[in-house]
């Protein structure tokens, strides 16, 4: 054998090794039907379990939320696509399909807090800490996680929080129009755009947070983010911002974004130091 051969023979079982040291499997989110029903029947929220080798497993999990305007969900590069660079740092990625409110807000939110209760629940089976379970969302997704970060009640607040570039505020003159009008109705009340413009909402409660983006997004305005990270700041929570001078919306953890390798590094970075 050839060494060129000898050497693909080699990668081929280094990667079929690591493929077999890490379990994914799909579960249902409510086997007994969901507590906040919505107007799509078809629509079920599910979770994939990506679990590192148990051997590596640091005991730390994050749940994903992929983003979309809460219309849709970017499941490939803001959600399963994350699964290898978290557990090749040993900690469990659970990525979340939750469900589109369709102007029904308790729905996506109720689906994000039992999932993080899934995780505690399971957390003796899947070698992770129930004190060590954070929640990572980008844009829509960076809503929902940012809103169960600053208000759910503690058996469902995350101990981190991982955002990309986020809808943080429903505020009509800075927020995601498709992402406020899908998750609230485009005749919402303002009490509902207060309650869920989350940058409102940070107390010394919430958790730690990393937050990333891209100076030139129109899609979703940089003050989302900004205006979190102040308010973080304020309350003496511990944050960090990275703001890359390029790259628009909704990099996710594509190769393509030209910061890709620096955000991943800092992502480490940050991962690290706690």
């Amino acid at each position: 054998m050839t060494l060129k051969k000898l050497l693909f023979a080699a990668a081929m079982l280094a990667l079929s090794l690591n493929m077999s040291a890490q379990q994914s499997y799909e579960i249902n989110l409510w086997p007994n039907g969901p507590a906040v029903k919505s107007s799509d029947a078809g629509d079920t929220a599910k979770v994939k379990v990506f679990l590192p080798e148990k051997k590596s497993a640091t005991g730390r999990a994050v749940v994903i939320c992929p983003g979309g305007g809460y219309q849709h969900l970017a499941m490939n590069h803001e959600g399963y696509d994350w699964a290898p660079f978290f557990n090749n740092m040993g900690i469990a990625a659970i990525v979340l399909k939750y469900r589109m409110p369709h102007g029904e807000k308790d729905v996506p939110i109720s689906d994000a807090e039992e999932a993080i209760r899934l995780v505690r629940r399971n957390a003796a089976n899947w070698n992770i800490n129930p004190d060590d379970v954070g929640i990572m969302g980008s844009s829509a997704g960076g809503h929902l996680a940012s809103t169960v970060a600053t208000h759910a009640a503690k058996d469902a607040r995350p101990d981190f929080q991982i955002l990309f570039y986020p809808v943080i505020t429903m505020m009509p003159d800075i927020t995601h129009k498709g992402s406020h009008d899908n998750l609230l109705g485009s005749n919402a009340r303002k009490k509902d755009e207060n309650s869920y413009s989350n940058d409102l909402h940070v107390s010394r409660m919430t958790p730690r947070a990393f937050i990333a983006l891209s100076d030139d997004d129109r899609v979703v305005l940089p003050a989302n983010g900004v205006n979190y990270y102040i308010e973080l700041y304020r309350h003496d929570v511990p944050a960090t911002l990275h703001v890359y001078p390029s790259g628009g919306h909704g990099w996710g953890n594509r190769d393509s974004f030209k910061y890709h390798n620096e955000m991943q590094l800092e992502l480490k970075a940050w991962l690290r130091s706690f």
